[in-house]
């Protein structure tokens, strides 16, 4: 196996990533809203908000994207979240929080599959096609360096301010950053802008055909309906993580006279950056893990993220807080390994000319997920509790997989 080629470019990708995933706000979202007076059926409400518009918008962004270009479209997504994030840090109501998770949802809708497509079309414009799965490892390994520090920048930032309102500000600085780097990628990987495809590319209606024709072949639509499964789930309860890293921070021995929430925040702070550490370890792995196991990693993984996300809410319902903790940790962790072996497969299926629209289509079924999911987990953690708001949606989707065959057969 060739070794990939780290150049300008690999370290401009990587930089995408690690900027990226500088959202100080993500350690503490939930919490922000819960000190807003918010309440688990209304955050459950904005999540599916942002999920519904991310799908109304997913499909058309992804068509642009292949057919107008793919850096105008990354750098438009930049702006609306800019003024997202500037958006929850002016206001704090309800209504208020709509109208920025409207703007967030439509700057990801922008974003998600975009990014990815310019990797895979640099690889074979530099002729590594065959190290899509380690390249983009490698790339996403560094999204998880950018969670691991923002999470313990964030928690800093709460033990010092005593609020988690002013995460969201500090938030712009590295998104801003950002669309500096994307400004200065080259226009050989903007696909619209590649003059060797460009006849095909600026037809809307080509695009549109090719994508339709494409996500209709099984095997296709069965990665991309394994890898959003995973990741809806993982997105629609990843925030409850947060209450219960506040149970483990007041069990910590540690910073006794320190307000309780400057402590928790510190120390939330530094347990994310741990998870986010072992993330980046799992997505720089992943090619390997595949090449030296015998079954089908995708439906493992999906199988045991499930199963993590049940015996998690097990353990937060018996109050055994450190032990819930781990199994949450454990579904973050199999996701790592599972999105790039899923992305390369896509890759590996797909015309070139319209990957990102397949990559589009397959977040498109992941946030319709997540929004239904949203919605029935903030019902039941405000009427019976999270630890059986877990139980429930973990035992709801094994059955579903178990249905539409997603489940490892031995």
């Amino acid at each position: 196996m060739h070794r990939i080629q780290k150049n300008s470019q690999y370290y401009k990708f990587c930089a995408y990533g690690f900027l990226k995933n500088l959202r100080f706000f993500d350690a503490f979202l939930l919490l922000f809203f819960l000190e807003s007076g918010i309440s688990y059926t209304q955050i459950g409400v904005l999540y599916a908000l942002r999920e519904i518009t991310i799908n109304i918008s997913e499909i058309p962004s992804g068509i642009l994207a292949d057919t107008y270009g793919r850096k105008k479209s990354l750098i438009g997504s930049f702006i609306l979240y800019m003024v997202s994030f500037i958006a929850f840090y002016t206001f704090s109501s309800f209504y208020a929080f709509l109208l920025a998770i409207v703007l967030y949802g439509i700057g990801d809708a922008f974003r998600s599959g975009t990014h990815k497509g310019m990797i895979m079309d640099y690889l074979e414009l530099q002729g590594q096609s065959n190290q899509k799965a380690t390249y983009y490892g490698h790339t996403r390994s560094w999204s998880q360096k950018g969670s691991a520090l923002s999470a313990l920048i964030a928690g800093a930032l709460v033990l010092y301010s005593g609020s988690y309102r002013s995460i969201f500000l500090y938030s712009v600085v590295p998104y801003l950053l950002n669309f500096i780097n994307i400004y200065t990628y080259p226009s050989s990987i903007d696909y619209a802008l590649n003059s060797h495809k460009k006849q095909q590319s600026a037809s809307l209606l080509f695009t549109l055909k090719s994508f339709i024709k494409t996500v209709k072949t099984p095997k296709v639509l069965q990665i991309i309906n394994s890898a959003a499964l995973h990741t809806a789930y993982l997105k629609a309860i990843k925030d409850y993580i947060q209450p219960i890293m506040v149970q483990v921070a007041l069990l910590i021995p540690v910073l006794m006279h320190v307000d309780s929430k400057k402590k928790s925040g510190l120390i939330i702070g530094i347990i994310y950056f741990f998870i986010f550490l072992a993330n980046s370890y799992a997505s720089r792995s992943a090619s390997r893990i595949s090449n030296r196991v015998s079954v089908n990693v995708a439906k493992v993984t999906l199988f045991l993220g499930l199963i993590a996300g049940g015996i998690s809410g097990a353990f937060y319902y018996f109050e055994y807080w450190h032990l819930a903790l781990v199994f949450f940790a454990c579904i973050y962790f199999l996701e790592n390994i599972r999105k790039p072996l899923l992305v390369a497969e896509i890759a590996d299926n797909v015309p070139q000319e319209i990957l990102t629209s397949v990559i589009s289509a397959q977040s498109f079924f992941s946030t319709l997920t997540t929004s239904i999911i949203a919605i029935v987990i903030g019902y039941f953690a405000d009427t019976l509790g999270i630890g059986i708001a877990f139980i429930l949606i973990s035992v709801g989707l094994l059955l579903f997989t178990r249905l539409v065959g997603l489940m490892p057969s031995k």
